[in-house]
């Protein structure tokens, strides 16, 4: 079965974008995932085309209406499609490594790319959309956010990477930050490959990337260490 991706956009024309490169690009080509890009104004009913309003009780900006969503996200999304509604939103849960894993392992995803001040409620909560975030900041609407979600799951798909054990020990697969990476030349303007390294001990090699993981982790996000899960004591 393969990942189908719908994406829910104002701006079409973003998508592939990066994800026609690379590897989600050659995955794309061979048919592994597939994406498409559906304009919200085309379920507009007025001759502008008009996909938002002024915000109830007043204030800036404006908000996408519900109407027009829900007749979007039904075409995309019929009676039975058992894939996740998500709606890119700075408000949302944090984007983790653990739900990307879960995305790629299910049927694909409905993402719905939010624009000016944000989403009526009330399509929110009639559609049931999960709504994600992908960082603490503002971005100017939820497409970069919806390539980046993608593009983290493309990558576990099946056959995507080239050695399927590649990721196993990337940042956040074990709870942690990666370990510092090496490669020739043996010495770089007076660095050194660190011996352990080159040593041809792999036990330990691997007692040293642990270590240096778990430093890394401990100086740049000690919360994920606060995060992990805590070994039973005996």
């Amino acid at each position: 079965m393969n990942f189908i991706a719908s994406v829910l956009t104002l701006y079409p024309e973003m998508f592939p974008g990066a994800l026609g490169l690379s590897l989600a690009g050659r995955a794309l080509e061979a048919g592994t995932w597939s994406l498409e890009a559906i304009q919200i104004r085309d379920f507009a009913t007025d001759k502008h085309r008009t996909v938002d309003d002024t915000p109830a009780g007043g204030g800036a900006g404006m908000v996408m209406r519900a109407d027009v969503l829900a007749k979007a996200i039904d075409h995309a999304s019929p009676p039975g499609d058992p894939r996740p509604r998500l709606l890119m939103s700075p408000r949302g849960k944090p984007l983790t490594q653990a739900r990307v894993r879960e995305l790629a392992a299910g049927p694909g995803a409905v993402i719905l790319c939010g624009r000016f001040e944000g989403v009526d409620q009330r399509l929110i909560e009639a559609r049931a959309l999960e709504e994600v975030s992908v960082g603490d900041f503002i971005l100017s609407g939820g497409e970069p956010a919806a390539l980046v979600l993608l593009d983290a799951v493309v990558r576990l798909l099946p056959g995507v990477m080239g050695n399927a054990v590649s990721g196993d020990e990337e940042s956040f697969e074990n709870g942690l930050l990666e370990h510092p990476h090496y490669t020739r030349p043996q010495e770089f303007e007076g660095r050194p490959i660190p011996d352990v390294l080159i040593s041809g001990n792999h036990k330990k090699i691997a007692e040293w990337r642990r270590a240096e993981a778990e430093k890394l982790t401990r100086e740049r996000r000690p919360d994920l260490l606060g995060a992990m899960p805590q070994p039973l004591v005996k």
